[in-house]
């Protein structure tokens, strides 16, 4: 949107939270207008804080995509859980994010109960509501404002966009007046070699149905201009066992040259240069206990 003449500058950051697979990355994807965050059928996609940057009229918004809020058992989802809940004490406005489909879940329900304490204003989001019809989404709605207080409340589709306008109109209408922290041309703050690496690890958690990729990380080691425009990628996938090596790599190499190639193309549209990839699989063992990895991931990492 083309900002309006002499009009006061805005810039807000906006928390988006919620359960696993909610739809949150596909929606900070709609508000952005681009693919900045991954997104998979899988539950705990996301990882670290990724932020998409929108401009809307004179105001400039940040979105923070979250780790899905959950009860955490191992070490890697504290670490995800505490990061996602840390950001909304750094946001100007926290975006409450509901799977309008499945309705008020157990991990709804917690997030709910510390919600209070939370001292930004709240808006809730009800997402997926074109699967759902209005009397079941309104009553939903209204169980949750009884629950929470919300600035508003609006009803979604991330995946088809419907509603999506609306509600980053709302939030730029609400940004602090300030300026702006990132260049208008800009749609992300992750480095590109991290953004080639989580565009990897989406290929892989959308070619492996497992449980593997949850114990697999990726690791962009060269990233070389090449004469013509191009670029030379080198990328290594961190697996805990040489079992797991054997499925990433599949028969006869399958399995790495499908993710390979799937990763190559969105890397490529991404970046808007010709890539060379190259993939690597090798074996860290006890990566997910590792302090340094949950430093290259910028999470925490949990003492206990």
């Amino acid at each position: 949107m083309v900002e309006p003449a002499g009009a006061t500058r805005r810039c807000g950051f906006v928390a988006l939270i919620g359960a696993p697979n909610v739809g949150k990355s596909t929606l900070i994807n709609a508000l952005v207008g681009a693919k900045v965050s991954i997104v998979t059928p899988k539950v705990q996609t996301t990882r670290t804080l990724v932020r998409g940057i929108a401009i809307e009229g004179p105001a400039q918004l940040i979105f923070v995509d979250t780790p899905g809020i959950f009860s955490p058992k191992r070490r890697l989802d504290r670490a995800m859980v505490g990061t996602a809940w840390g950001s909304t004490q750094d946001s100007d406005l926290v975006a409450l994010l509901i799977d309008a489909r499945k309705g008020l879940k157990d991990d709804d329900e917690a997030i709910l109960r510390v919600l209070g304490d939370v001292r930004p204003a709240k808006v809730l989001v009800l997402n997926k509501v074109d699967l759902v019809k209005k009397p079941a989404l309104l009553a939903l709605a209204q169980q949750l404002n009884e629950r929470a207080t919300f600035a508003a409340t609006f009803m979604v589709s991330a995946l088809s966009g419907n509603g999506v306008a609306d509600l980053k109109s709302w939030l730029a209408a609400r940004a602090p007046e300030g300026p702006w922290h990132y260049p208008e041309d800009q749609i992300s703050d992750a480095p590109l070699r991290q953004l080639a690496a989580e565009i990897t690890r989406e290929k892989l958690y959308l070619r492996l149905h497992q449980e593997l990729p949850y114990r697999s990380t990726v690791e962009t080691e060269v990233w070389k201009e090449l004469k013509g425009g191009a670029v030379r990628i080198e990328q290594t996938i961190y697996v805990e066992r040489e079992s797991q090596r054997k499925i990433v790599l599949g028969k006869s190499g399958q399995a790495i040259k499908a993710i390979g190639a799937a990763a190559r193309a969105d890397i490529a549209a991404a970046i808007e240069q010709p890539v060379h990839l190259f993939l690597h699989v090798k074996v860290r063992e006890g990566w997910a206990d590792d302090p340094e990895r949950y430093r290259e991931m910028g999470l925490e990492f949990p003492k206990e």
